[in-house]
């Protein structure tokens, strides 16, 4: 057969590649952001009293009614505005389906979408599947990573059609400011640009600061469909539930494009979540839980040749070797996992021409055993 790939320069990602290469040389995983540790057996007993309970058909298309109604009441708690529950929020197999969806939903061939590199590595082959067209903008800096507004500004016109933020930063660690945001909310007022946020790690952010979401910016609010997670959140990152808040208007359309994608999805899980869910200690104490296990990491760490700015949020930590040798990051990477027994996350895959800072991304949703051990390789090289 001859066929034409719609996605040509698309290869095994480097996930992938680091996660097999520690399994083959029996390396400690920093590289994958998954936790290795249990997740709640109160949460799991929740989902599996909902199965046994006959919640095994379809839910919703939107999402079980009454997790809908909980995201909503933690919006208004959180944030002080509301998304309706009946027509602002759609429960997605995970924030990954909700982010294809919005960009499948709304960008048409030659539209142009603006994306901040280094960038989470699902956005661009989104983009190019639907005949859009990447805009590279690369934050400034190899630990603060700051975005140039004036730059974003100069790059808008009347072609752009989307803007994708993601705060807190996955891979850096980094997040947005509220003077960030109200840089974004004047840029694309008065514009028909839509605001794609990427929030899936909202409830880890660190040192007193706070969670600057888009939907605290009403013009900013009005264009945005804000994206979160459950499985990032609750510690079950192989679950894929997530879901999705805009206005009406953009939600209407966004549905359309939902309902032939999956229709719905697992219901027992959202009624377990959702039960769990009454308790809001379950989301609001992870930034001292994970504050904890950065602190950990980078005290066991800060006699070693590694520096670090420590980061704002998310479970991951960029560590700047250069130090200690000016390989280039992907071979290093390989080479700590091979010769060392730690994998991690070349940042280079992310940049704008695979720009090389000489970061690795390490993730520490680890038990303090397995960060503790992870140190003592990092400390010995």
């Amino acid at each position: 057969m001859e066929y034409k790939s719609k996605l040509p320069n698309v290869g095994t990602t480097i996930f992938a590649t680091m996660s097999a290469l520690a399994s083959q040389h029996n390396a400690i995983n920093l590289s994958q952001g998954f936790p290795d540790f249990k997740s709640d057996k109160k949460l799991i007993d929740l989902v599996s009293k909902a199965m046994n309970s006959g919640y095994n058909h379809y839910a919703p298309m939107r999402g079980d009614d009454q997790l809908r109604a909980l995201i909503s009441k933690k919006f208004e708690a959180l944030y002080n505005t509301c998304y309706h529950p009946e027509t602002e929020i759609t429960v997605t197999a995970g924030a990954t389906q909700a982010i294809f969806t919005i960009i499948t939903t709304f960008i048409n061939p030659g539209d142009e979408v603006i994306v901040f590199k280094p960038a989470y590595d699902s956005y661009e082959p989104n983009i190019i599947l639907n005949g859009g067209v990447v805009v590279p903008i690369q934050m400034d800096g190899a630990q603060d990573f700051k975005i140039d507004w004036n730059h974003v500004k100069a790059k808008i016109n009347n072609k752009t059609k989307m803007i994708i933020i993601n705060t807190p930063h996955n891979p850096t660690g980094t997040i947005l400011s509220k003077e960030d945001m109200l840089h974004l909310q004047e840029i694309t007022k008065n514009t028909n640009i839509i605001v794609l946020s990427d929030e899936v790690y909202e409830h880890m952010i660190f040192d007193g600061e706070k969670h600057q979401s888009a939907c605290l910016f009403p013009d900013l609010k009005a264009r945005s469909f804000v994206v979160a997670s459950f499985c990032k959140t609750f510690h079950n990152t192989g679950w894929r539930v997530g879901y999705c808040c805009a206005p009406k208007v953009l939600m209407d359309e966004f549905l359309k494009v939902h309902q032939f994608n999956v229709f719905c999805i697992h219901h027992p899980t959202q009624k377990g979540i959702a039960e769990y869910m009454k308790e809001p200690k379950h989301y609001l104490e992870l930034s001292d839980f994970y504050q904890k296990k950065r602190d950990l990491f980078l005290n066991l760490i800060k006699d070693s040749r590694f520096q670090f700015t420590a980061s704002k949020g998310t479970y991951f930590q960029v560590l700047d070797y250069s130090a200690i040798t000016m390989d280039n990051d992907v071979d290093y990477a390989k080479k700590l996992t091979v010769e060392s027994g730690i994998a991690s996350i070349p940042l280079s895959v992310f940049n704008t021409n695979n720009l090389d800072n000489k970061v690795l991304r390490f993730c520490f949703a680890k038990t303090e055993e397995t960060l503790k051990k992870a140190a003592n390789i990092l400390n010995s090289i």
